[in-house]
């Protein structure tokens, strides 16, 4: 690995521990999500590396996490309900969700995590469903509440999980999309899903493919707040070391080229559809 002595002894993979390699360094550059006041222009602003690197082991490709989660999730500045492209993609999903997999409202409980302002979930509620939303941000929270969406503001990960699964909460869907790279601590939130999700039940993960990052020179979606970059066959490792098992997976045209992955708790009984053996070995 190039670098200097202490970049090869404190780098390690946050999903494997396996030593990192350079992948591409877009020099120093302020978090994404920092909008500076009028009063600000003329004070200094802080600039992180932005440099991503890729496991040798794994092939995670990774940012490390220079500013803690808090700082960038707590009061967030995305509000997913502005895009009207956004929306129709969210009502698609839950009307091909509801369809696929026979879910009804007396039965089946949906959970999404990241649920920002109730973007996807205000769709399941108006069909009559119990959904549930788990969200740091308290702002985004609050515009999530009025539209009827209830949410939980704090971080997921095994602890979340082990506290919803103490008072008996499972869900028959559990959505997680364009999060999965914003967890810095990707083994504490990837253990949670199985911990809430029912026997049985699906979990669907969306998240922009570094296929297409890599051949359409997409630079611009790296910044400091997605600190993964995901293939299939990396995803499939990460959610395999947690009881998780993907059993089909579609490309998605959102934000340059996305997929969205359907896994199932290992031992379930799903079959494997043939697109997800097709792209892996494309």
């Amino acid at each position: 690995m190039s670098g200097n002595g202490k970049d090869r002894a404190y780098r390690s993979c946050r999903f494997c521990g396996g030593a990192l390699h350079d992948f591409v360094d877009l020099g120093m550059s302020p978090l994404c999500e920092s909008l500076l006041a009028a009063d600000q222009l003329d004070a200094m602003e802080p600039f992180y590396p932005l440099k991503v690197w890729v496991c040798g082991d794994c092939f995670l490709a990774q940012l490390a996490e220079y500013v803690p989660p808090e700082r960038i999730f707590r009061d967030y500045a995305y509000f997913s309900s502005y895009a009207q492209s956004w929306l129709a993609h969210a009502r698609a999903y839950t009307d091909g969700a509801i369809s696929r997999f026979d879910l009804e409202p007396d039965r089946h409980r949906i959970l999404e995590l990241a649920s920002n302002d109730g973007y996807l979930l205000q769709y399941f509620v108006a069909r009559g469903f119990d959904a549930l939303g788990i969200d740091p941000a308290e702002n985004v929270a609050r515009e999530a509440a009025a539209r009827g969406v209830k949410t939980l503001t704090r971080f997921f990960g095994r602890a979340t999980a082990a506290a919803l699964a103490a008072e008996g909460f499972s869900a028959s869907l559990v959505i997680a999309n364009n999060v999965l790279a914003q967890a810095p601590d990707l083994n504490d939130f990837v253990a949670g899903i199985p911990r809430v999700l029912e026997p049985g039940g699906v979990v669907t993960i969306e998240f922009p493919h570094l296929l297409r990052l890599m051949a359409g020179n997409q630079f611009d979606t790296i910044y400091h707040e997605h600190f993964s970059y995901f293939s299939l066959l990396t995803a499939t490792r990460v959610l395999a070391a947690h009881g998780l098992r993907i059993f089909d997976v579609e490309e998605l045209w959102t934000h340059g080229g996305s997929l969205r992955l359907y896994a199932c708790h290992a031992a379930d009984c799903r079959p494997d559809a043939p697109s997800v053996a097709a792209l892996i070995v494309r």
